[in-house]
């Protein structure tokens, strides 16, 4: 489970006059957002993402949402908004969607096309239903009305959610960027309006409720950038989000201005900006775009690489370059510049890259040393001017760690929110909002539903626990042949370690103590071979702790002739 909620019952059923939320998603966590929205039997989703595995999750690829708590009732799912579309929120979208491959997909011109190219390369042609700010539309029970705000992506979208059990404001990921590069700002007049004609609830993005003040505007970057640009004598390699379109087009037009050369590193940095190009949301002056391997024959003060890796993910195109595991090979002088903030997490790995990029003569210009990018996440500043523009009556922090949770619901209280109508809730909790008051009523199952290549939901956490031991301490195996009869041993014991760090002669030591601990055995009358196989880990594993003070993985094998 990836939150346990013993101390929370299972939820009674919801008044006929209630609206049940049920976040299986993104609160207490960065990652895998998805809220489930219930009235009178129908349900609304949120978002569906995923969250990406942390080093203690060995072999995982993504994390998914848990979608038990649809199962049975994928029928009565009237939509799947999406507010924007990174993958913390439309990641999982293909797994929802082998469940139930007909739920209309609702979003802006962007995330639905950037959705589809990723649908596409799971041969999932879906139902999509396209909004802009402005737009009222009905899906069952809900009402739902969108409007813009702006985020590290083009097209994102806040939902104010109608029923006639009370009206919710959700925002999405937000940010107040008072100039931003596509000149479309947060829509505080529409919050306003929704403030004065009554929120019930507010659900609000809570990533950087910890921060002061107010955000970086994007204009800001450019000038920063031109300095990086002007300094660099030798090739220039940017990483960021595959989805930063922004960032992405400030480093066009910085290379245009420098007479450089771009291509674009990794498969989904190549996809997401053909989609961006093609929807008009990127400018790219005609000639300015070469291939990888045309770029890679250029002088090296004509190239700039896009790339993919920002967060020092292990296959990432940056993280292959530092490893000296990628066909780009990093000269002395190169410039990398990461582009992109640390999610929480990621922090060690980031600087394992910096470091290797570094090691191989690279200039790395990053956050800490430079203005190269600004969050997309509203700071504490401006998320006290929405609650005080809202004013709502209830409200719920979303999107966030627990400490981001607790420092926006601080806020909350600050502007006059009753602390009894502040809920913090996480993954698994289910809010009722009845007769105006919203209150943690129980609990759902929802746990993390790891993909592993192929296989989805098939690891467990006692199998990633076998993983990090073999991992952490390697493993020991010992193979004995025993008559199936009498339970004496025929030939053997035989050990054998891999990677836990004990030279195999050494286990002369203990060989002796197997065998006198099976021949005890055979002479009370032990002949099944599973209990003479647990006999025989627990003497490995005594003497190895005690020994060595290692806990590997012991493997017995009995085999009976």
């Amino acid at each position: 489970m990836s939150h346990p909620h013993p101390d929370l019952a299972s939820p009674p059923a919801l008044p006929p006059h209630g609206l049940r939320i049920v976040p299986l998603g993104g609160l207490g966590e960065i990652g895998r957002n998805m809220t489930v929205f219930e009235y009178l039997g129908r349900l609304l989703i949120v978002d569906c993402g995923v969250l990406f595995p942390d080093p203690d999750q060995p072999g995982v690829d993504l994390i998914l949402p848990d979608f038990e708590y649809l199962e049975g009732r994928l029928n009565d799912v009237e939509a799947c908004v999406l507010t924007h579309a990174h993958e913390d929120h439309i990641g999982a979208i293909p797994y929802l969607l082998r469940k139930r491959p007909d739920i209309p997909l609702v979003g802006s011109k962007l995330t639905l096309g950037l959705v589809a190219s990723k649908l596409a390369e799971h041969h999932v042609d879906p139902v999509m239903v396209e909004v802009k700010e402005g737009h009222h539309r009905t899906f069952g029970p809900f009402e739902c009305e969108f409007l813009a705000v702006n985020h590290s992506i083009p097209d994102a979208l806040a939902v104010a959610i109608r029923t006639p059990a009370g009206v919710v404001l959700h925002t999405g990921d937000f940010k107040m960027d008072q100039l931003p590069l596509d000149g479309r700002l947060t829509d505080l007049a529409g919050f306003a309006r929704l403030g004065s004609e009554g929120v019930d609830l507010l659900m609000s993005d809570s990533t950087n409720a910890e921060v002061p003040g107010i955000v970086v505007s994007e204009r800001d970057i450019a000038p920063v950038l031109d300095s990086v640009f002007n300094e660099a004598g030798q090739r220039i390699i940017v990483a960021c989000f595959a989805s930063h379109v922004h960032r992405v087009q400030q480093v066009l037009d910085a290379a245009v201005a420098h007479k450089r050369k771009v291509a674009f590193v990794g498969r989904s940095m190549v996809r997401n900006m053909g989609v961006a190009r093609d929807l008009g949301y990127l400018r790219v002056p005609g000639g300015l775009l070469v291939d990888l391997r045309e770029a890679e024959e250029m002088p090296p003060d004509e190239v700039v690489l896009i790339s993919t890796g920002s967060q020092g993910e292990p296959m990432s195109a940056l993280s292959r370059m530092a490893g000296r595991d990628h066909p780009i090979r990093i000269a002395p002088w190169d410039t990398v510049i990461l582009a992109s903030s640390l999610i929480p997490g990621n922090e060690t790995a980031v600087y394992r890259v910096i470091n290797g990029l570094t090691r191989l003569g690279a200039r790395v210009v990053h956050k800490g040393s430079a203005l190269v990018h600004t969050s997309g996440h509203a700071p504490a500043g401006e998320l006290l001017y929405v609650l005080n523009l809202v004013r709502p009556r209830n409200f719920m922090p979303i999107h966030g760690e627990w400490r981001h949770l607790r420092a926006h619901a601080r806020l909350a209280s600050q502007t006059g929110v009753p602390s009894k109508s502040i809920v913090i809730a996480e993954d698994g909790v289910v809010v009722d909002l009845v007769d105006g008051v919203a209150s943690i009523v129980g609990a759902v199952p929802c746990g993390y539903v790891y993909v592993d290549g192929l296989t989805v939901g098939e690891v467990t956490e006692s199998q990633l626990k076998d993983r990090r031991i073999l991992g952490e301490e390697g493993f020991v195996s010992v193979v004995i042949v025993v008559d199936a009869s009498s339970g004496k041993i025929v030939a053997g014991p035989e050990v054998h370690a891999r990677g836990s760090g004990i030279d195999e002669a050494s286990f002369g030591e203990v060989i002796p103590k197997i065998e006198e601990a099976l021949a005890r055995a055979a002479a009370d009358g032990v002949t099944d071979a599973y209990q003479m196989s647990q006999l025989a880990r627990r003497i490995v594993g005594k003497w190895v702790s005690d020994n060595y003070r290692r806990r590997p993985m012991i493997i017995p094998l009995v085999v009976e002739t």
